[in-house]
């Protein structure tokens, strides 16, 4: 009988592949909420694994097969990704069960005709492990990276260019790795009920109300259902905490909502707006911000069906992700450079509306998480070229009042902040690569 794992598994990267479906989306959506809780851990790995190291594990299939992998059927591919990735990367796997589960796989999905040639290839494969994972980088060129890491070389060789070598590294290592939770916690109390569940804490990179989980599942307390515990990358919250204070505030792009709850809980007793353009994410919004504070509509964040001006505003703008790779791995197929282009000139349409929805002394907090030159630096450059009445406030300067609240625990500034903005990279720092900058309205 085909495990159920193995078999989620399966389908997981086949929607991903088809239907350009988040991994991270679906391992936590209701479909697969049945697994036990072993069978989901083994197909999170499954469904991540597969994603992480998708070139090496197409790397040696190929050489194995000795033919292009383009003509192969969707579902043979799929099917041997997932029984290499077990061959190469899960000791625990006997080799037998790796490959008759992947033989089952491709009989499942109506492929017969295909069992034969997975249970041969994936033989060979058993055979030969040392061509399942790659080796370390022979150097720190772009193209040693890009093999060793199983990432895009053109991407890679971006980051080098504007990082340099190490820091490039870095971010690549991180993103072949599972990264650690990190939480925010509402009521100060949560920490020890927490502790008492059996849920290891550590104090938090950044934030004084953060916190990172070495180990144990928080989504399965009552804090995390209740909304009293929120999964969330520091970098994610730290930009938020830079959006400040207010008495109208502005969140342009607010789905899933992570930060529109942040500002909710930083200003009880102001009114916000969070859009959402999708109507169906912004019911989701609304089901996930539940302050009474909130105002959440479904609309375009460059024609808000709303009047009056904001004093705060936050566009986390729709960008490549590739700051959060280690998260949604499956970025780094899909992503072409010519997209970068397309993504910079819809986020700079939403900045420049959310500026001129802005009060006079109003700011702004642009924000992506995003790696990319043309999803951030260039996106404030040309809004500084093309809009008058706006000037750049140093975001370091506000991280420093941030510390004098107590807010900010860290204290290693120069890391995180340049030229006046905001920037995390991956494996350089603890946590997802977020760009942030901060534009007052005079």
């Amino acid at each position: 009988m085909l495990s159920p794992a193995r078999a989620a598994a399966f389908d997981m990267l086949l929607r991903v592949e088809r239907q350009g479906a988040y991994a991270s989306e679906l391992l936590h959506s209701e479909r697969y909420q049945k697994l036990s809780l072993a069978d989901h851990g083994l197909c999170t790995e499954l469904v991540m694994g597969v994603l992480r190291w998708r070139s090496a594990l197409d790397a040696a299939i190929e050489h194995i097969v000795s033919q292009r992998l383009e003509k192969l059927d969707r579902e043979v591919l799929i099917a041997l990704r997932l029984g290499a990735y077990q061959l190469g990367w899960l000791e625990r796997v006997p080799a037998r069960a790796a490959i008759y589960e992947s033989v089952e796989l491709v009989k499942q999905a109506r492929k017969r005709s295909a069992a034969g040639f997975v249970n041969a290839s994936l033989r060979r494969l058993a055979a030969e492990p040392a061509t399942l994972r790659p080796h370390a980088p022979a150097d720190d060129s772009a193209h040693s990276l890009s093999a060793a890491y199983a990432h895009p070389q053109w991407l890679v060789e971006r980051w080098v260019e504007q990082f340099g070598a190490e820091a490039a590294a870095r971010i690549c290592a991180y993103d072949q790795q599972v990264p650690v939770t990190a939480i925010r916690l509402r009521p100060p109390g949560t920490e020890q009920e927490l502790r008492q569940a059996g849920i290891e804490l550590s104090p938090g990179a950044f934030l004084a109300d953060a916190r990172r989980l070495p180990k144990g599942d928080v989504t399965r307390t009552a804090a995390f259902r209740e909304g009293r515990v929120v999964v969330q990358d520091e970098a994610s919250q730290l930009v938020a905490a830079l959006v400040g204070r207010g008495q109208r505030l502005l969140d342009c792009c607010a789905a899933p909502g992570g930060k529109a709850a942040i500002l909710a809980d930083r200003n009880p007793d102001a009114k916000i707006v969070a859009a959402e353009l999708h109507p169906q994410r912004a019911r989701l919004l609304r089901r996930l911000v539940t302050a009474g504070n909130v105002q959440v509509i479904a609309a375009d964040a460059v024609q808000l069906p709303v009047s009056g001006e904001f004093d705060r505003a936050l566009a986390d703008v729709p960008c490549s992700g590739t700051g959060t790779l280690a998260r949604n791995p499956e970025i780094k197929w899909c992503l072409q450079p010519e997209d970068l282009a397309d993504l910079h000139a819809r986020q700079f349409a939403i900045a420049r509306a959310a500026v001129g929805r802005l009060a006079p002394g109003g700011r702004l907090v642009y924000s992506t998480c995003s790696l990319e030159r043309e999803e951030n630096r260039a996106v404030i450059e040309e809004l500084m070229a093309t809009v008058s009445g706006i000037r750049l406030l140093d975001c370091r300067s506000e991280l420093q009042a941030m510390q004098k609240r107590g807010e900010l625990v860290s204290q290693d500034l120069d890391s995180i902040t340049g030229d006046g903005f905001l920037r995390t990279l991956p494996g350089v720092h603890p946590c997802d690569g977020f760009f942030a900058a901060i534009l007052e309205k005079s």
